[in-house]
């Protein structure tokens, strides 16, 4: 029994440096706001996808898979940390430590002018996919091609205080507990508990290892993580202003923009906070090429449980585009 016990934590401590590995060594890029660290893969001549994490999640679990996969099919991934995870910095202690969509959407766009990268594809979910959405809406020229697990990420802040379904305002438990000094203090407590709820109740059907959430632990001690994490999903719901320096760009944003790029949406069938969908309450959003697909056995975060899904995905909005 216990041979058994170590022979499980060994494989999977195993797997969890191969997917480390996969990704290569952290690197760092400067923008005006942030020392961004990245993980990089693939032909140097490859073309561009960016890769963003959730919450809370880590990028090396989310693409230790997808990133590969796509190298080997001519790729070049950048995979960086969202703000306030792992060891991404700010680079001045004046700076206000937001987490509100305009400022994830306007750290992907500094991202890709640190890398000299023109145009890339972006593909995300969670907090990733909302970056990612923001800077293809806002940004399209900048944006080859969209994947966005849950469809349109926009928030719609005007619309931040109207209740929604029961079903779904359960699941949202942590965006209201977040809202008081309650939840500051029980993120700043307990993080992987926190975590660890999350992370069942979303993903329910997922069979995570425990090294896969170890690993993922190690971006919460980022000096930041409590203050992002919580300004994030206050902001979401009216409860914290937006930092100033995002005010124009959370205006055009409050318009709900359309995306005019080549995009793919998808919905995991098992995920525990937003339910699948045919994809068709929100395809007025999606103008230029877009396609829909429902991923079986997935929850909330699709890229680490199907990544052969996921990445498939990608492969098929940069074909979109052609």
């Amino acid at each position: 029994m216990n041979d058994r016990r170590g022979h499980v934590r060994t494989a999977a401590g195993t797997a969890t440096d191969a997917a480390r590995e996969a990704l290569g060594p952290v690197r760092h890029v400067r923008t005006d706001v942030l020392d961004i660290a990245y993980h990089e893969v693939g032909p140097a001549d490859g073309r561009p996808v960016v890769l963003l994490h959730g919450w809370p999640f880590d990028p090396v679990g989310s693409y230790g898979a997808v990133a590969p996969a796509l190298a080997r099919r001519g790729y070049r991934c950048y995979v960086p940390y969202l703000r306030g995870h792992g060891e991404t910095r700010f680079r001045h202690a004046r700076t206000f430590r937001s987490g509100q969509q305009a400022a994830l959407g306007a750290d992907l766009l500094a991202f890709l002018d640190a890398l000299g990268t023109p145009r890339a594809l972006f593909a995300g979910y969670d907090w990733g996919g909302r970056a990612a959405d923001v800077a293809a809406a806002l940004w399209p020229e900048r944006c080859a091609g969209l994947v966005s697990v849950n469809g349109y990420l926009i928030q719609d802040l005007s619309a931040a205080r109207t209740p929604l379904p029961a079903r779904t305002e359960y699941g949202y438990w942590y965006f209201f507990y977040f809202s008081t000094e309650r939840g500051r203090k029980g993120l700043t407590e307990d993080r992987e508990g926190l975590a660890r709820v999350v992370w069942k109740y979303n993903s329910p059907q997922w069979r995570f290892t425990e090294a896969e959430f170890a690993r993922a632990a190690t971006l919460w001690g980022n000096p930041d993580y409590v203050d992002v994490v919580i300004h994030g999903y206050r902001h979401r719901l009216d409860a914290a202003p937006g930092a100033p320096e995002y005010a124009e760009l959370e205006a055009r944003l409050r318009e709900q923009p359309t995306i005019v790029v080549p995009s793919v949406t998808l919905d995991g069938d098992a995920d525990g906070v937003i339910p699948w969908t045919d994809g068709s309450g929100y395809a007025a959003h999606f103008t230029g090429p877009w396609k829909h697909h429902v991923v079986p056995g997935a929850g909330h975060n699709v890229p680490q449980e199907r990544p052969d899904a996921f990445t498939d995905a990608v492969v098929e909005a940069d074909a979109l585009g052609d």
